[in-house]
This record gives C-alpha cells, structure tokens and sequence, in this order.
C-alpha cells in the first residue's frame, strides 16, 4: 500500500483534472452536507416523523453526499489507460459514510454535550469520509496499472477529515439555536463539505499510479463509458434523492404547524394561534359568532352530519370575511374574526351585518334545509384597553342572562354586559369554593439536571355551572376589582396544605408548591397569619409552600412589599418574583427584595431560540439569577428546542409548560410523575 515497485519495470502514469468537475465535486459535497444539517435539526424538534428517523435521513444524505462527492472527484482525473469499478464495492463504500454520519450527528446533537463528545462526532465522521474515500479507490480498476500511496500525505488527509468535522460539528452544536438560519446552515454546511473535498483530494494527492513500461497507452486522456455512466447516475441520483430529503423537510413543518394551529375540519386557524396572536398581535376589534344548540342537531342526526353543518357555516363565514381580517374556530361552536385597526374595524361591522343576513337563511346540509339559531357579540377596544380585554368583553355579551339566539349583531356595553356578568361571578364565588366548582390543578416544574419533577404551581380553574368553563383571564380580572380575590387566595392555600398534607401521609412525594399571591394581598398581615395558620393547622413544613409576587406587589410600597418578604423568608416560606423582566424597574426591586426564585416569564420565551433579542434577554436574566444565587424557573416552554437550547444557556434550569405537561389535578399530577420517571418514559426529561 505504501511501497513503490521498481522503476526498472514500472513508469509514473500521468493524469490530469477537469477544473469544472472539480467544482462540481466540491458543491455536491457543500448541498449533501447543507441537506444533512436540515435533517439533523429537525430531529431536535417535535415533528411528525419519529426523531431517529430525521437522524437516519440526515446520515443517508451526508452519506450519499461524501459517496458522490467522492465519485464525481474521481471523474475529474483523466488517465490515458481504460478504467472501470468493481461494481460491489462501488456499492458497499456508502455504508461507513452512513455509519459515520449517523453517529456524529447523535452524538453532536445530545441536550448535553462536552468536548470529548464533539471529539467523538469529529472523530468518526473523519474516519467514515476516510474509510469511504479509501475503499472506492480500491474499487477503481485498471488494467495493468498499480498504485501506492504516500504515508505522510496519507495521513494527512485522514487528519484533515477528522479535525474540520470536529470543528464544523462544535460550530453547529453552538450555534444550534440559530439553525435554522439559512446562512447559518450554508456556512456550516460550507466547512462539513471542504471537510469531504479536502480529505478527498489529499488523498488522491498521496496516490501514485504505475503502469508496466512496456504497456501501450490510449492518445490522450479518456474515460470509459462505465465511468462517464457512474458520474452521470451519481448526479442524478445524489439530485432526487436530496429534492425528496428537502421536500420531506418542507412537508414535516408543514404538516406539524398544521396539526398545531389549524382546525381538520374546517381548514380555519384554530384557538391556539387565536391566543397567540391575541397576545403578540395589536388587535382593535373582535367578533365571535355563537352557533347554538347543536346538541339538538347532533342527537337528531349524528355527529356527522353536526360537521357538514359546521363546514358550511365555515364556508359562509370565509365568504364574508374582509380582506385585511382573520377568521378562526375557537372551538366546537364558536368562530371569531380579528380587525386591527378602527379602518378594518368598521368594514368588519358591516360584513357581520351582511354575515347574519346569510345566517338568518337555512342552509342546505346534505340535501336537507337546516336552520341554525345564531348570534354575534362584537367588541371594539377601548381607552387604556389591552387586545386581551376583548375575548372577556365578548364571552361577557355571550355569557349575559338576556342573550337571544335570532343572529343578532350584539355590541359590547361595559354598563349592561360587565355588571351583569361580573355580579353573577361575585354572587356565585362563595358557593363556587364551597360546591368545589373552583378547584385547584397542579402544573409540574422539572429539573432538567435531575430529570425529574421538583415542584409544581397551584392553578385556579373554575366550572361554572350556567357557563361552562370560565378562562381565568375572564374571572380572575373581576375578583380583583370586586376584593373578592383575597378570599380565594385563602381558600387556594388551605387546598394546597391539605393537598400537601395528603401526599405526605400517603408517601408519595414531598413537593415544593407555588401559590400566586395577588398584588395588593402580598402586604396584608392577613396573609402572613393565613399562611403560617394553615401550615401549622395541617402539619405542613413552611419550605414546601412558595408564594408567587409580581412586581405589582410592591411598586407602591416597596417598603412594605421588603418587610412582608422578610416575614415570609423568616418562616421559612420561599418566595419567588413572578413575570419578571415585564415591569420597567425589576432591576433595583431584585436588589431589594429578598426573593429566593426568579420566573422568566413566558413572553420571553415564545420566540426563542429564532429571535436573538428574546435569546439575549433570557441569557442576561439567568445570568443575573444565577450570579445572585436565585433558583431560576422558565415558564411557558412549549417545544423541544426551547428546552435545547434552555439547557445550553442555564446551568441547572428548572422549566415548567405545555412541553412536559398542561396542569393536572392532584391524582393525575401522581400518575404522571410515576410515569415519566419510570424507565419506559424517561425520554420525556431530554437525555
């Protein structure tokens, strides 16, 4: 392998190479390892392909990719001899490039990564680009030709691989949350492909031809057919096989983002981004359209036919719907359209006129005339209104006791409306705790370093009996404003200390439990007796109970709100300031307040790891949690590249949302954490 033959018998054969092909070889290595870094990403996401499988789609192109990179270089050398491949190895030389590519991109793309494990991904894809590179050479064959390599050139090719592959994977797992940046995958792509080319033309550097003195030559440089055949199926195949490795890519965001906010019956946004762009969008008006008593349509005539009423209510909606708004179902009964500015505001008044004109006539629902009892509350926002205030403006018109299903347009009347409504809360809320329709759910807090659940938050749900399940955003706001919520708060925190107690007696876990405290309630020695009352009553250590402050708490009293917390910490109740970095002064409350857990509120977290402003925000706050030896709690993670990248950013983050698990009530929050510590659900945590 590494020895010349004598000179006496054997002459240096001389080759020359095809500039153009060249370059083709080198952007054929370039597109395989940008189509391989797609594929890799998203196996760090949820998706409806199986995580593993992105990873083997990602190994399959990086293979496919160093296999024709390889071949199409190799068509560039032209030798004045015939040449042909050995058809089985030509095959069997993809598979440690795949085996290769596989495990680096495994081992890169772990939650928790070291320096050894970049070595490790480096160091066997070098060697996979190696070990494919050198036994496709021992697949070309010549008649009467031998060859030999140099050892130092050898080597150095072999080096190569290895050390840009473990630079070019260091780089991508850094810079992981910005991946699915173009330019980013294209620059890392770049050095994952002169990785490939540059191993490859060393090597070929460091082989040597030889051909018997007395052996005649062809005139001038030329390929054989076989090989021209090889080069031309490579390109070809390498080409499709990407375009259905990136249509697939395409096709899985797509069918994802479809499953997550769009409704299968009627193709129409659905609740979950009606809430998110409420949130993040500047809305001005809102109008929700009520179909009522489909029950009676559903047991007349099944639900099958309940869904081909819904389609073509949908359909008679989407053909009224303005241009500049947005039309969604939020639920099984209920379609809103969303303005965003008075101008669309005004257009969307008139095409809700024009709407319940169509609505007032039956419509025809497999051959049968069906007509549908309806009616609009429509709500404009108003002077120091939040696009918030609007859904509990219109479920305040739809939840009023004179409403009237005759596909009216029903404007929202604070005076009419909200008095009514907010009485009928304020009525009910004292038999609400007693009849247990107010309840209390649990949603887990999981330490990703111990990969288990270290606490939860106490939530307030309430199911009323005349208007079903009431949105804490809607009843929430009017307790507040009625001081009714100081009583709730008592009646949450004897739930959680006999809830506490229970899962004490029973030996099933001694978890730490947050309790939101409202703003005005936190300097009330009525809270402090209260809390230190019921733990006593019930036998609770203070430790296990944490009380929820916002910056609200003291932005009046900041030497009130220092001395209540104080009293909180000296009975040994943790403290934890909620939402923080959404008021304007959180820095120099966080240098005054004893607090002993920071929350990052879910704002921030929405848009990371893509939006590199909210990514420096949250870096800056664990960084300045973490250097004031605060424990810090993420809230509001939904995906598994949010936990990624949180991860890499936190040295011991503990992260509570939607991705682990929605609030359970107590039982279930014991099944789920028996389940997804057990070894069968132990992937949920992240490895």
């Amino acid at each position: 392998m590494f020895s010349s033959p004598s000179t006496a018998q054997y002459e240096v054969l001389q080759g020359e190479y095809s500039i153009p092909i060249v370059i083709l070889s080198v952007l054929v290595a370039w597109a395989a390892a940008y189509t391989a870094l797609s594929m890799n990403e998203r196996s760090r996401k949820s998706s409806f392909f199986h995580q593993k499988l992105w990873l083997m789609f990602a190994a399959i192109s990086m293979g496919i990719g160093i296999w024709s990179m390889h071949f199409v270089g190799m068509s560039a050398l032209s030798l004045p001899v015939d040449m042909h491949y050995d058809r089985v190895l030509t095959f069997f030389s993809i598979v440690p490039a795949m085996i290769a590519s596989f495990l680096a991109f495994y081992f890169s793309s772990r939650s928790r990564r070291t320096k050894t494990s970049y070595l490790i991904a480096g160091l066997v894809m070098g060697i996979g680009i190696s070990a494919m590179h050198y036994v496709g050479m021992s697949a070309m064959k010549m008649d009467g030709v031998i060859y030999s390599y140099h050892f130092g050139l050898f080597s150095l090719s072999v080096v190569i691989a290895v050390v840009v592959s473990c630079v070019a994977l260091y780089v991508f797992s850094i810079l992981q949350h910005q991946s699915e940046r173009f330019f980013v995958r294209v620059a890392i792509g770049f050095m994952l492909g002169i990785a490939v080319s540059s191993m490859h033309f060393t090597g070929m550097a460091a082989v040597t031809f030889y051909v018997p003195i007395d052996q005649p030559l062809m005139e001038g440089m030329a390929h054989s057919m076989d090989e021209l055949f090889l080069a031309k199926s490579v390109a070809a195949s390498m080409a499709v096989l990407l375009s259905l490795f990136l249509i697939s890519s395409v096709l899985d965001r797509y069918v994802a983002h479809q499953l997550r906010y769009f409704d299968s019956l009627t193709k129409l946004p659905n609740r979950r981004l009606f809430e998110k762009n409420v949130e993040n969008l500047s809305y001005d008006t809102l109008a929700v359209w009520h179909l009522h008593d489909l029950e009676a349509l559903n047991r007349a005539n099944g639900y099958t036919f309940v869904d081909e009423v819904i389609k073509e209510t949908s359909r008679v909606l989407k053909s009224m719907k303005p241009a500049l708004a947005d039309l969604y179902r939020l639920d099984g009964h209920r379609f809103a359209y969303v303005a965003r500015d008075p101008k669309e505001g005004h257009m969307l008044q008139e095409a809700m006129e024009k709407t319940a004109e169509l609505l007032r006539q039956p419509l025809l629902v497999k051959e049968q005339q069906v007509k549908l009892e309806t009616v609009c509350a429509f709500s404009t926002i108003g002077v120091d209104e939040q696009p918030t205030d609007l859904y509990s403006q219109v479920m305040a018109v739809l939840n009023h006791p004179t409403i009237q299903f005759q596909h009216e347009i029903i404007h929202y009347n604070p005076v009419v409306h909200t008095q009514s409504f907010a009485q009928s809360l304020i009525a009910d809320v004292e038999r609400a705790m007693v009849e247990n329709e107010l309840y209390v759910v649990y949603q887990p807090k999981v330490s990703t370093v111990l990969k288990r659940m270290v606490g939860v938050e106490a939530l307030l749900r309430w199911e009323h009996p005349e208007h079903g399940f009431l949105s804490p955003a809607v009843f929430i706001p009017i307790l507040e404003k009625n001081n009714k919520m100081m009583d709730v708060t008592d009646w949450i925190i004897d739930q959680v200390c006999q809830q506490l107690q229970v899962w004490q007696i029973n030996k099933e876990h001694d978890w730490l439990v947050a309790v939101n405290i409202p703003g005005n309630y936190v300097t009330s020695p009525r809270l402090l007796h209260n809390v230190v009352e019921r733990t006593e009553f019930y036998g609770i250590d203070p430790k296990y109970l944490e009380l929820e402050i916002t910056e609200t708490s003291f932005v009046k009293t900041i030497d009130g709100a220092i001395e209540a917390v104080n009293q909180f910490r000296e009975k040994g109740f943790g403290v934890a300031l909620d939402d923080f970095g959404t008021g304007v002064s959180s820095l120099s409350y966080l240098k005054k307040i004893p607090i002993s857990t920071l929350k990052i509120d879910k704002s921030f977290v929405d848009d990371v790891p893509h939006s590199e402003k909210d990514s420096a925000i949250i870096q800056s706050i664990i960084s300045l949690g973490e250097s004031l030896k605060l424990k810090v709690v993420i809230e509001g993670v939904e995906t598994k590249e949010q936990v990624d990248y949180l991860i890499t950013t936190c040295n011991s983050p503990v992260i509570q949302g939607y991705y682990y698990s929605k609030p359970l009530k107590a039982h279930e929050v014991v099944e789920w954490y028996s389940s997804s510590t057990s070894a069968c659900h132990s992937s949920i945590f992240v490895d």
